[in-house]
């Protein structure tokens, strides 16, 4: 009796963490197929705070109040030229930014066909990045710190028009302070507007200067004197970037916030 009740304690003691695992394994698939189903979900409120900040945006666009927000992301542009160079082999001289929301970036070596497209394409996957990591993240104030602090460096070693140094160093010291002193929802909000209208500008702006008013001296035509292509089918193409880039940047931060309760190991 004793062989056989032992033989059945050892069986039941062996099915027992066999159970367990397999219930563990079952939770974990279930737990899988629910995170795979909720990433594909768009979230409601989520996508009425995108559309909100776009409409507003946009009702807003020809007025003052955006303003700052549009040299804001020309600046972008040119780090993103400056960027480029460094990349490629070169090295950045200088930048300026002028109130007329017109820009320069002096740069030295590099590749000429990176350091040409990555400006417009540039300042929209600044938009696209900045917009992502606010809807999908709570890190919203160390992203305000972080932007605060990289526009801080770039503007006291490269910018040197007297308005965009000015414009850099309010820039960074109002990202730095929100992210202090103001709570993540807030922070959210500015790094979503920003987002939003980084991306709206850098389509409208390719529009303008390169499909409205061809031979202006823009990035297209410069790259059109060095390759040969005329400047409207790079203006094209960026465009089709641009547009593909902010709808896709769109449709991953309309998911909202990345949310995760894995099951506990037994």
């Amino acid at each position: 009796m004793r062989r056989r009740e032992g033989a059945w304690a050892m069986e039941y003691g062996d099915a027992q963490p066999r159970q367990a695992r397999e219930c563990f394994q079952a939770e974990r698939l279930t737990h899988t197929i629910q995170m795979s189903t909720a990433g594909s979900r768009i979230d409601a409120k989520e996508l009425g705070v995108l559309l909100g900040v776009f409409v507003a945006v946009a009702a807003l666009w020809g007025t003052p109040v955006v303003t700052p927000l549009k040299i804001l992301v020309v600046l972008l542009h040119e780090i993103s030229h400056g960027i480029a160079a460094v990349l490629t082999g070169g090295e950045i001289l200088q930048m300026v930014v002028d109130a007329n929301q017109g820009g320069r970036c002096w740069v030295q070596g590099g590749n000429l066909f990176v350091i040409l497209t990555a400006g417009y394409l540039g300042s929209m996957l600044w938009g696209a990045l900045i917009l992502i990591v606010a809807a999908r993240t709570r890190y919203d104030r160390a992203v305000s710190a972080a932007i605060g602090l990289f526009l801080l460096i770039i503007t006291l070693l490269y910018v040197r028009s007297a308005f965009g140094f000015s414009v850099g160093l309010l820039f960074s010291v109002a990202m730095i302070m929100a992210a202090w002193k103001l709570p993540v929802g807030v922070n959210d909000i500015v790094l979503k507007v920003i987002g939003i209208t980084s991306c709206l500008y850098a389509i409208l702006d390719i529009i303008d200067d390169v499909l409205r008013r061809p031979g202006i001296g823009s990035d297209a035509d410069m790259l059109a004197s060095h390759t040969g292509i005329p400047s409207l089918v790079w203006g094209s193409l960026w465009v089709a970037a641009a547009i593909a880039a902010a709808l896709t940047s769109l449709w991953i931060a309309a998911k909202g916030e990345r949310r995760s309760t894995a099951p506990t190991v037994p």
